[in-house]
């Protein structure tokens, strides 16, 4: 694999598409960050003159968005590159892998599936037209590395190709300042680096006048956003961008993820509850509820500090829905350790949870601990605290019935095209018998409950 220099042309000084009738195939592993690259990714492409294929069998690229997080990622990765190798014998095919893996693990990428054309990180999504320009003209492998300081790179100053046209990621800051023992993401995505509120106002506003309706502001750990930043002496507060983004005229919702049970304040609470847009609706990691396994984690809070901050957002938004993420059988975690974990959910009555098998990553600190569980112990966990978790949201949604709740559509429901499937303000599907456009809001009374999602008619 051949390592260019860098300062080759960015998108922005292109003249003329090179690729015109070209069409492309895009895989996604992982969070909203690799969904939102995904978008930046496909806009470069077609600003390039190229369309989006309907499968991989039919595209002239393909690439693959890569994650390190969630379990067996690298499986996928490899097993999927496999039957790509098949597809390229056949026919001209390029093939180019990005994000978080190709970040951290790009020899490793070049010595497994050496047919893969173009490696590029997470710091280099900005440059794909140009690496695959440098591959057409010297073929197979090429990379190029770099470390961003600065908010060029941003996803979102690059062109974008939205699946749903009134709803769209902005994003406010890329990397991570925290040191999470089970946590790759600071080293693939770097340090923090916050984007100035001015650039990000002018983007939702930009949005919303191409019929966006609905913002997700993104990053690794929104409560810390603008402490990189100096305005005239000042640093910009998270809140302060909560209420600026609440501003702008036509904007109908606003979501945000992820904050870190750390670093929430009252400020951002007393801005979410007098913010109108701002929709009741927060995610909040708790990974552990024991206090020794937390430590290990280095999450920078107890079990009994995260259901004070959870009780303190609460206080100001009653009707709060909250989501979480939680990690089963971190190293070290005994019988005792996952009993706290359960303890805390009882007592924390989230609406969703995102539970997760610990396994470990390379080059994390929690995979070279030398007490790993076992699957088995694993497992067994992992199902008490989804059955906790079901009923948990089970009641939590049945206490919805009866009740009328705005929804904004998404279109057909993908389990029933003759209902429509919407989402309310806290976040919850509800699948309701009407047709509305997307992203025009209703009303409906719901009528029955499931743990993940809700029925409701047309408000009368």
């Amino acid at each position: 694999m051949d390592t260019i220099a860098l300062g080759m042309p960015t998108y922005k000084e292109r003249r003329i598409p090179t690729r015109s009738g070209q069409q492309y195939f895009i895989r996604t592993f992982g969070c909203q960050m690799n969904e939102h690259d995904t978008e930046r990714i496909a806009g470069l492409l077609e600003s390039d003159g190229m369309e989006p294929a309907g499968s991989a069998d039919a595209a002239d690229l393909i690439i693959l968005n890569t994650c390190t997080i969630r379990e067996n990622a690298d499986q996928k990765l490899y097993g999927y590159l496999g039957s790509l190798r098949a597809l390229k014998s056949e026919r001209p095919l390029r093939i180019a892998v990005g994000g978080c893996m190709a970040q951290k693990d790009r020899e490793v990428i070049q010595d497994r599936a050496g047919w893969v054309d173009v490696v590029f990180g997470t710091h280099n999504t900005h440059r794909v037209l140009d690496l695959l320009d440098h591959a057409d003209e010297w073929g197979p492998i090429t990379e190029i590395w770099e470390e961003t300081t600065s908010t060029e790179a941003m996803p979102s100053a690059l062109p974008t190709h939205r699946e749903t046209p009134h709803s769209a990621w902005v994003t406010i800051t890329i990397g991570c300042n925290n040191s999470c023992t089970f946590c790759i993401v600071p080293y693939v995505r770097g340090a923090e680096i916050s984007r100035r509120p001015s650039d990000i106002i002018r983007e939702v506003r930009n949005l919303v006048a191409e019929g966006v309706r609905e913002v997700t502001l993104l990053g690794q750990n929104v409560n810390s956003y603008g402490r990189d930043l100096d305005l005239n002496g000042r640093k910009p507060l998270f809140a302060d961008l909560l209420r600026q983004v609440g501003q702008v005229e036509g904007l109908r919702r606003i979501r945000f993820t992820s904050p870190h049970p750390k670093d929430i304040r009252a400020d951002v609470a007393a801005a979410m509850a007098e913010t109108p847009e701002v929709c009741e609706q927060l995610h909040f990691p708790l990974q552990s509820g024991s206090d020794s396994v937390l430590r290990r984690m280095h999450r920078g809070y107890t079990g009994e500090r995260f259901l004070a901050r959870l009780e303190m957002v609460r206080s100001h938004m009653p009707d709060l829905t909250v989501s979480t993420d939680i990690i089963v059988g971190f190293p070290g975690e005994t019988e005792a350790d996952f009993q706290d974990t359960l303890d805390v959910v009882a007592a924390a009555r989230f609406d969703s949870a995102y539970m997760f098998q610990y396994s470990p990553r390379p080059g994390t600190p929690a995979a070279e601990y030398d007490d790993q569980l076992s699957k088995e112990v694993v497992q067994e966990r992992f199902d008490r605290l989804a059955a906790l978790q079901d009923q948990i949201s089970l009641e939590k949604n049945e206490a919805l019935l009866g009740s009328t709740l705005e929804l904004m559509s998404e279109g057909p429901s993908r389990k029933d095209a003759s209902r429509l499937a919407g989402r309310t303000r806290g976040g919850k599907v509800v699948h309701c018998e009407a047709s509305v456009p997307p992203g025009e809001e209703l009303f409906a009374t719901i009528t029955s409950a499931a743990p993940h999602h809700l029925m409701g008619v047309p408000a009368s």
